[in-house]
C-alpha cells in the first residue's frame, strides 16, 4: 500500500482515491490538504496562514473570555468566537477527517476532530443546557488546541520549505521556449516543438534548451544545479552541453542530441523520484505502527476516559478531557514522516553534490560500506595518459625530441599521440613538418624529415627492431619500475630521445583516500594494469592493498571474497569491466564519465567525474540514515511517553487538577513533533561531506 508522501500514512491505491501524477509516478494522499500541499505548496501555505491570522486573535480572546472577570454573556461570546475557529480555522481538520473516512482509512485529522469536537460539542451542551451538566465549558481548550496545532503544521510548512525537493527545482529550470534556426531564420518556438537535430541558437544568460553539442561559437555553462560543479565550464565546438545549465556570455548555436523525457535533467529527475521516495528497512516497521496507530489512539482514549470516569472517580468532565489529551497529543506523523522527510532533504543535498542514489535501497546499502574496492584507470587516476618525461641523447635537446615526435603524432588519433600533442602545447614546442606519415600496425607511427626517415615507435617494438638503446636504458629503467608506458623517437635507424607516459593521479583524489580513512574505511585498488603501474599510483595515493592484472571474473570474485570475510562492500568504477563487480558488490559505485553499462550497474551514480565523491557519497549515505534512526528514535518516545501522560499517568501525583492544562500542552507538543523530525532532517543540509574542497569535473557524459 502506498504512503502519503506528505505525512506517511498509509493510502490504499483505489482509482477513488487522492491522486497526483507527477514525472509518471502516481502518489497518492490521504486528504486534500496533503495533496495540496505536494502539488501546490505556496497555496497550502497561504491558505494556512490565514486561518491562523483568525484563529490567534480570537483564541485569545476566549481565554480571557473563560478565565477573566466573567459577565452574563461571556459563555455565549466565548461560544461564538470559538465557532469561528472551529468551523473556519478547524475546516482542515474535518475536511481530511472525510477524506480519511472516504478512503477507509485514519489520519491525523481524524484523532484532531475527534478530540476538538468533543470538547467544543460538550460545552455547547453545558451552555445550552444550565443546571443539567458541571458549569465548566472548554472553549479555551478547543480553540487554542486547533490553533497551536496549526501553528505547529505552519511551521512545518516553512521547514520543508527550506528543506525543498531536488526534484522540484529541476523542474523548474527548463526555460519556456527555445530559438531555433531553420535555414536563414532564427524562430522561436514552445519548449516542447524542439526536436532532435534541431539547431538551437542560445543567447548569453539563457538556460539551454535541450542536450546537444556546440556546432559554432564558443562560451562557459554554469551546470552546478546539474552535476553540483560550481565553476562555469567551456564550451566550444563538439562539448556537450546539458538542458536546464545557463549559457555564459558567449552566442552558440546547439544541435539538439536529447530532448524532453531524454535528457540529462530528465534522467536525473527520474533518480531523484526514485530516491525521494525510498524507504529504509528500519521505515517498514513504523509504517505498520503508522497503519494502525489512529484507531489504536482511539480506543485508548475511549478506554482511559472510562476507565477514570467508572474506576478512578473522575466527573463526566474530566474524562472528556482525558479523551481530548490523548486524542491530541498522538502523532502518527512522526512515524510516518521519519523516512520521508530525512531523504528528501539528504537527496537534493546529494544532487549538489553531484550524488544520485539509484534504488529503493541504495542508501541504506551505502550507510554500511566499510571497505571501497575501486577500479585504477579512469576512477583513480585521469584516463588518458601525460607525457611523463622527456629525455634526449647525448648532443639532441629535449625540444628538438618533443618537436619531431609532434610532427609524428600531429595526424593521429592515438591516445599516447594526444598525450605527446598536449605536452608540445604545454611547452610551447612548434612541430617539424614531417612527410610521408603513416601508421605502422600498433608499431608507432613513420615518416620522413629532410628525406630522412623518422618514426615514434612505442616500447618493445623499438627493442624487436634492434634498435641501440643504451644511452636511454636508465630512463627506460624508471619508467617500467614506475609502470609507465615508454616511446622511442628514431631518426635514421638511430635513437634520439625517449618519451615516458602515466596515468596521472586525478584531481582530489589523494585527500578523498585520505578522508575515507579517517571515516574508518579502508581502499584497495583492483586494476587490470601491470603490477609496476599498480604498485605506482597506490604508493602515490598512500593505498596500501592493490591487487593487479586481475580480469573482470577475478574482480567479482575479490568482491566475494571481502565479503564473506564479513565486509560490506563498496566497489567503484567507470568501465564494462567494472560492469559485473558494481553489481556484485554490496553497493557499486559508478563515476559518471564511464560506460552506461557501468552506470547501469551502479546503485549510487558520481555524476561529477572524480574520485572526490565516493567519500562524500558514503559520508551522506550515513548522514541521512542516522537522521531516519533519529526521527524513528524520537517518534517511538514521544508517543510512548506523552501517551500514557495523557492517559493520566500524572493523576496519581497531582490528581484531575493536570487536566485543567494537560489539553492545551498536548496540543502545542503534538503540533511540534512532526516539526522536530522535519528540522532535524533538515540539518542535513549542513552536514560536512567534504574535508577538502570540490575539484572540477575532467569532463562530463551524459548518463542514461
Amino acid at each position: 500500500m502506498p504512503t502519503d508522501p506528505i505525512c506517511g500514512m498509509f493510502v490504499p491505491a483505489e482509482p477513488t482515491s487522492l491522486q497526483v501524477v507527477r514525472d509518471n509516478r502516481t502518489y497518492y494522499f490521504c486528504s486534500n490538504t496533503c495533496r495540496l500541499t505536494f502539488d501546490e505548496p505556496e497555496h497550502a501555505r497561504r491558505r494556512l496562514l490565514g486561518r491562523l491570522i483568525v484563529a490567534w486573535p480570537l483564541s485569545v480572546v476566549v481565554l480571557v473570555l473563560t478565565y477573566g472577570p466573567g459577565t452574563p454573556y461571556s459563555g455565549v461570546a466565548a461560544a461564538t468566537l470559538a465557532a469561528v475557529v472551529q468551523v473556519y480555522s478547524g475546516s482542515e481538520f474535518y475536511r481530511g477527517t472525510y477524506d480519511a473516512l472516504r478512503n477507509r482509512t485514519a489520519n491525523m485529522d481524524v484523532l484532531i476532530a475527534v478530540g476538538t469536537s468533543a470538547a467544543f460539542l460538550y460545552s455547547i451542551a453545558v451552555l445550552t443546557l444550565p443546571g443539567r451538566l458541571p458549569s465548566a465549558y472548554y472553549f479555551d481548550a478547543s480553540s487554542l488546541i486547533i490553533t497551536l496545532i496549526l501553528t505547529g503544521n505552519y511551521l512545518e510548512h516553512l521547514a520543508r520549505g527550506r528543506a525543498g525537493s531536488a526534484l522540484q527545482r529541476l523542474n523548474e529550470v527548463l526555460p519556456p521556449s527555445a530559438e531555433v534556426v531553420r535555414g536563414s531564420l532564427v524562430v522561436p518556438v514552445p519548449l516542447g516543438e524542439v526536436r532532435v537535430g534541431d539547431r538551437v541558437r542560445l543567447r548569453p544568460g539563457g538556460r539551454f534548451p535541450a542536450d546537444g553539442i556546440v556546432v559554432a561559437g564558443s562560451t562557459t555553462a554554469d551546470e552546478s544545479l546539474l552535476t553540483g560543479e560550481s565553476l562555469p565550464v567551456p564550451k566550444g565546438p563538439g562539448a556537450r552541453v546539458l538542458a536546464g545549465s545557463i549559457n555564459g556570455s558567449g552566442v552558440v548555436e546547439v544541435n539538439a542530441t536529447g530532448v524532453g523525457t531524454d535528457t540529462f535533467l530528465a534522467r536525473v529527475g527520474r533518480l531523484l523520484t526514485e530516491a525521494e521516495m525510498s524507504r529504509v528497512p528500519l521505515q517498514r516497521t513504523a509504517d505498520r505502527i503508522a497503519a494502525t496507530f489512529v484507531p489504536a489512539v482511539l480506543l485508548v482514549a475511549i478506554a482511559a476516559s472510562l476507565g477514570w470516569y467508572l474506576f478512578g472517580g473522575a466527573s463526566f468532565t474530566i474524562a472528556l478531557l482525558i479523551f481530548v489529551t490523548v486524542s491530541i497529543t498522538a502523532c502518527p506523523c512522526a512515524f510516518g514522516i521519519a523516512t520521508p522527510a530525512a531523504i528528501l532533504v539528504g537527496t537534493g543535498r546529494a544532487a549538489e553534490e553531484g550524488i544520485l542514489f539509484r534504488g529503493e535501497d541504495a542508501i541504506e546499502r551505502a550507510s554500511r560500506a566499510d571497505l571501497v574496492l575501486t577500479d585504477k584507470t579512469g576512477t583513480l587516476t585521469i584516463s588518458t595518459p601525460s607525457v611523463g618525461t622527456v629525455r634526449a641523447v647525448p648532443g639532441r635537446s629535449e625540444v628538438e625530441v618533443l618537436a619531431l615526435a609532434t610532427g609524428l603524432e600531429s595526424g593521429s588519433e592515438h591516445v599516447l599521440a594526444r598525450a605527446v600533442l598536449d605536452e608540445a602545447t604545454r611547452r610551447r614546442v612548434n612541430p617539424i613538418v614531417v612527410t610521408d606519415v603513416h601508421a605502422d600496425s600498433g608499431r608507432g607511427v613513420r615518416g620522413r624529415w629532410d628525406h630522412v626517415p623518422v618514426a615514434v615507435l612505442r616500447g618493445s617494438d623499438a627493442r624487436a627492431e634492434g634498435i641501440e638503446l643504451g644511452p636511454l636504458n636508465d630512463g627506460i629503467l624508471e619508467a617500467e619500475a614506475a609502470g609507465e608506458a615508454w616511446s622511442v623517437v628514431v631518426e635514421n635507424g638511430a635513437p634520439v630521445g625517449l618519451l615516458t607516459f602515466r596515468n596521472s593521479p586525478a584531481p582530489g583524489v589523494g585527500p578523498a583516500v585520505e578522508q575515507l580513512r579517517a571515516d574508518g574505511i579502508e581502499v584497495v585498488m583492483v586494476t587490470g594494469d601491470r603490477i609496476a603501474a599498480a604498485a605506482h599510483v597506490a604508493r602515490s595515493l598512500g593505498i596500501s592493498r592493490f591487487h593487479a592484472e586481475t580480469t573482470p571474473e577475478q574482480k567479482v570474485a575479490l568482491v566475494g571474497d571481502f565479503r564473506r570475510q564479513g565486509h560490506r562492500v563498496a566497489f567503484v568504477g567507470d568501465g564494462i569491466n567494472d560492469a559485473a563487480a558494481l553489481a556484485a558488490a554490496d553497493v557499486g559505485l559508478a563515476i559518471g564519465t564511464g560506460t552506461e553499462v557501468a552506470k547501469e550497474a551502479g546503485q549510487v551514480l558520481l555524476v561529477r567525474s572524480n574520485f572526490a565523491g565516493v567519500p562524500a557519497a558514503l559520508r551522506l549515505a550515513r548522514g541521512i540514515v542516522r537522521r531516519v534512526r533519529w526521527n524513528l528514535t524520537w517518534a517511538i518516545g514521544y508517543n510512548l511517553v506523552l501517551l500514557p501522560i495523557a492517559a493520566g499517568a500524572l493523576v496519581p501525583l497531582w490528581g484531575f487538577s493536570v487536566y485543567a492544562v494537560l489539553p492545551i500542552f498536548g496540543a502545542l507538543a503534538m503540533g511540534l513533533s512532526s516539526t522536530t523530525v522535519v528540522l532535524n532532517s533538515l540539518s542535513l543540509r549542513w552536514i560536512r561531506v567534504r574535508d577538502t574542497p570540490a575539484v572540477s569535473p575532467i569532463h562530463a557524459t551524459l548518463p542514461h
